[in-house]
């Protein structure tokens, strides 16, 4: 008696990866489209030799779209979006593998591999002089006024000019790079009358101011290890007259009369004089014909 028996395959065995826990370490500045985990790191097995579908989903808040897979039954991992390290600097994706596709009345059995992704700050920002003011919340942009100084004619100065709204200061707006900022007069600087120490950014004078001009200097800022990251403020430097006496006002106290119901911008009168508008005046004894 010959017995033929036909052995059927039970769906019993769930997709297994070969690494269910996987980590990496990607530059801020990933080209969009390019792969982050290869194919092969990511495929799982089945002993059932099913047919596996892949799914990608994202467990941190905010980093979702950012990651993909390449298609249903190919989970190579790519960059989908642009990274911005101070949007987000890691996050944790879960890759199923089913041997269903999803949706499937039929029993599914599923595989989990965890990828942890770390985000490493690129040098994609030039130098920011300081103070400065972000451009719509926009981290990637912050707007500097430019600096402005005074210097006495002909007299020399010796210690670093006072600048408003602060002294010449720039920073790596990467700020886990972290370079170090060397500045330069790139213009403006006629007859070299001024120079800026390279570490510090202290403007100083080599020499004296004979004619009242005043100067538009340009001070670069340049980071030491990527010469093409520069940033360039404007520095103007008003020539004036030495002054050796503080404004004074001509009376110690102003009184003055106004009448009740007249419109905005009326004039306010001398009191007990309601003819004459109430002027205040201040002199300077550096300017006596003024």
């Amino acid at each position: 008696l010959e017995i033929l028996v036909t052995i059927l395959n039970e769906n019993d065995n769930s997709p297994v990866f070969a690494q269910p826990n996987i980590t990496k370490d990607i530059p801020e500045d990933t080209e969009v489209d390019t792969a982050v985990v290869a194919r092969d790191e990511v495929s799982a097995s089945d002993a059932d030799l099913d047919t596996i579908y892949y799914e990608l989903t994202t467990t941190v808040q905010d980093t979702d779209g950012y990651f993909a897979i390449r298609g249903v039954n190919n989970p190579e991992i790519y960059l989908q979006k642009a990274l911005d390290y101070d949007k987000f600097n890691s996050t944790t994706l879960l890759l199923y593998a089913r041997d269903r596709p999803v949706g499937s009345a039929d029993l599914t059995n599923t595989g989990t591999a965890t990828i942890t992704i770390t985000i490493k700050q690129s040098d994609t920002r030039a130098p920011w002089f300081l103070p400065c003011t972000r451009l719509h919340n926009d981290s990637s942009v912050c707007i500097s006024s430019p600096y402005s100084g005074r210097v006495n004619i002909s007299e020399m100065s010796t210690d670093p000019l006072l600048l408003e709204p602060g002294p010449i200061y720039a920073v790596d707006p990467d700020y886990t790079i972290n370079d170090r900022i060397v500045y330069s007069i790139v213009g403006g600087n006629t007859d070299e009358v001024f120079s800026v120490d390279a570490d510090t950014g202290n403007l100083t004078m080599n020499k004296v101011v004979t004619s009242p001009d005043s100067f538009l200097l340009q001070v670069m800022a340049t980071q030491v290890s990527n010469v093409r990251k520069y940033s360039v403020a404007t520095v103007e430097i008003k020539v004036i007259n030495k002054s050796n006496y503080p404004p004074y006002f001509e009376k110690g106290i102003y009184n003055g009369t106004v009448f009740v119901g007249l419109p905005q911008r009326s004039f306010v009168y001398q009191a007990g004089d309601p003819s004459t508008p109430l002027v205040v005046t201040a002199m300077d004894q550096d300017f006596p014909d003024v």
